[in-house]
């Protein structure tokens, strides 16, 4: 799904990119470094720094996994429209969960493709998106429209999302300045509407999903 772009000038692109796998990382840099009017200027493993580095070097665009410590890819794409507002966002991912796409839109990322695209595939991404464009992977895009709907609340996702790390009730509820006995009841009410058997399976149930 491609959105017609708006005319941009010829100066090369800057192009900043998070990826935490090394070897991966590596490839982006070379091949994508190699594509003409496209310049990496940084490269980093972590999403918390992706978001300092966008703040401090305005990058034309930052392509961002999803998959990264500090940082998942989606929630650094939110910072980024805040610390650099020009830096236009292109996630890549391996995975095709539709639920991140919804996400990524609502986070105002302007490109979602899969890893598995070749060099030229990902560079013409980049300059569609640096010309005001819009990238979306069709088949992603298809499945999105039939996906079932989150049945959880925001208040059930922020509890499951803190119970990711394995952290204890008593933790999540001093982090989400709740009571202990409301946190059980988010995670139990999680658990019921995911019909599965703890709250374990439940955040790897949303995670599949792409809803956390």
């Amino acid at each position: 799904m491609i959105e017609p772009a708006a005319r941009g000038a010829g100066r090369v692109i800057t192009l900043l990119l998070a990826e935490d796998h090394h070897l991966v990382r590596g490839a982006f840099v070379a091949l994508l470094g190699a594509e003409p009017g496209i310049e990496v200027v940084a490269e980093t493993g972590r999403g918390d720094e992706a978001v300092r580095l966008a703040g401090e070097l305005r990058p034309d665009v930052a392509m961002l996994d999803i998959d990264m410590p500090g940082l998942d890819g989606l929630a650094a794409a939110e910072r980024i429209a805040e610390v650099a507002p020009a830096c236009r966002v292109v996630i890549v991912t391996g995975y095709g969960r539709p639920g991140y796409l919804r996400r990524a839109m609502a986070a105002g990322v302007r490109g979602f493709v899969g890893k598995d695209n070749p060099a030229a595939t990902l560079a013409q991404v980049i300059r569609q998106v640096h010309e005001g464009g819009r990238y979306i992977d069709p088949e992603l895009a298809a499945d999105a429209l039939t996906m079932r709907e989150c049945p959880l609340t925001p208040r059930e996702l922020d509890t499951l999302r803190a119970a990711a790390s394995g952290a204890p009730v008593s933790r999540i509820a001093r982090e989400l300045h709740l009571s202990e006995g409301t946190v059980r009841n988010y995670l139990s009410s999680a658990v019921t509407k995911l019909a599965v058997e703890n709250r374990h399976t439940a955040v790897r149930r949303a995670r599949d999903m792409g809803w956390l």
